[in-house]
């Protein structure tokens, strides 16, 4: 979900418990928060800190987290004796929001051109090496180009 506006994955109580069970197992800043989750996620979908920051806010009024040791400019949250005993008793539905965000990363991988990408950035090296060579005549150009229109002939051919 790269680029405009990403979509909401979580409504606000599904990111409260989600972000309880996160700083359950470690204590975290917002920051960390968003970056967990992206990274669950395999990188298809991070909260923005407008959902998050307000969701923590939230949350330390109701007593679930507290800020932890002074860091700076940053807030680390920890849970709460309350805040324990809430995630315990959500873990179910904690685990199948994490899940929700693995789907997400198993997804992506499926279908990631990343080797593709890679598979074009090495041919166009590899044509542009080959051109910049002394002697590249016409001839040589016409065979790097055949070589090239073979591949492509290739692709089409592929069955799924």
């Amino acid at each position: 979900m790269h680029g405009g506006r990403r979509k909401r994955l979580f409504d606000q109580t599904e990111l409260q418990t989600l972000l309880l069970a996160l700083i359950v197992e470690t204590p975290r800043h917002g920051y960390d928060l968003i970056r967990e989750i992206e990274a669950i996620s395999g990188g298809e979908y991070a909260p923005s800190p407008g959902v998050v920051y307000p969701a923590l806010t939230y949350m330390e009024e109701a007593g679930l987290i507290a800020v932890g040791a002074d860091e700076g400019a940053r807030k680390s949250y920890e849970a709460t004796d309350d805040g324990r005993r809430s995630a315990e008793s959500c873990a179910a539905k904690s685990e199948a929001l994490k899940q929700r965000l693995s789907a997400l990363a198993e997804a992506r991988e499926k279908v990631d051109p990343a080797p593709v990408r890679r598979a074009m950035h090495n041919l166009k090296t590899a044509v542009f090496d080959r051109l910049s060579v002394e002697g590249a005549d016409r001839e040589f150009i016409l065979r790097v180009a055949e070589a090239i229109d073979e591949a492509a002939r290739k692709i089409e051919r592929i069955e799924k």
